[in-house]
């Protein structure tokens, strides 16, 4: 356990910054925890840093305590509407990487129109939990060296970056897809925690402008509508064009808007 001593705070008290386990510090002032930092590593295998503080003081001196022991580059995710965060971090030298747009998507067919909504002929949507990991795994290969090759992944949802033993597939059992009978021509990835949210809708390059990712969308919110579920959520990057008019298109609107900001 490590223990730094800086200046006084608000309170006129010094702020004592303590590394309380391998990626957890705590910052107390007058022996009152006033601050929390944590670090971890997401499935990308990139490392995220987190500061909750009272006030400005312990949040400059926890970010620096955590930098100075982390290795770069580190990543953090905040809300763009809370600006004194975000002010916090760019105080620590960070710059922001990216911007995502929370929608809420409805799932009523009665507001979505989605409900009469087929697939194109000779394709057939596969639910998840019954994809041929093989053709998943294929078809998810296909379409990240498709992106790669225009736009970049930078401009895909932080979540589908590959992760470094290059495994690209999060759970192959949250995936749906839309099936062709020799391939898999798009997927769609739902995954429910404390809400249900859209992580990735891709359909590969030749097969785009039919229908399929469309079908894959009524497809998915379908079946939460099913479950109970009456509204999912999407990010989307702020040059997603194509995304943002496909959730749109449905009745999606925007709620709120993340940075991810790198140092």
């Amino acid at each position: 356990m490590n223990t730094n001593v800086f200046p006084s705070g608000r309170s006129g008290h010094a702020v004592v910054i303590t590394r309380v386990a391998d990626r957890q510090w705590h910052a107390l002032e007058d022996d009152l925890v006033v601050g929390r930092g944590h670090a971890e590593h997401r499935p990308d295998g990139r490392l995220f840093v987190s500061v909750d503080a009272w006030h400005d003081a312990a949040f400059d001196r926890l970010a620096e305590a955590m930098l100075a022991h982390l290795p770069a580059p580190l990543y953090t995710v905040a809300d763009e509407a809370d600006t004194e965060l975000t002010a916090g971090w760019r105080r620590a030298g960070f710059t922001v990487r990216r911007r995502e747009w929370e929608y809420a998507v409805p799932t009523d067919p009665r507001v979505t129109g989605l409900g009469e909504v087929l697939p194109p002929s000779g394709v057939t949507i596969v639910p998840a939990g019954q994809t041929d990991e093989g053709l998943l795994r294929a078809v998810d290969r296909a379409i990240r060296a498709e992106v790669e090759a225009a736009v970049g992944w930078q401009s895909m949802p932080a979540e589908v970056i590959p992760r470094p033993e290059g495994d690209t597939l999060v759970d192959p059992s949250k995936y749906a897809v839309a099936a062709a009978p020799d391939r898999y021509l798009g997927l769609i990835r739902v995954v429910a925690v404390s809400r249900p949210r859209i992580g990735l809708v891709a359909v590969r390059a030749g097969e785009q402008r039919r229908g399929i990712a469309r079908a894959l969308l009524a497809h998915a919110l379908g079946t939460l509508h099913r479950s109970g579920a009456t509204a999912a959520w999407a990010e989307v990057h702020e040059s997603g064009r194509a995304a943002a008019a496909l959730f749109e298109g449905v009745g999606a609107r925007p709620v709120s808007s993340n940075l991810e900001l790198v140092r």
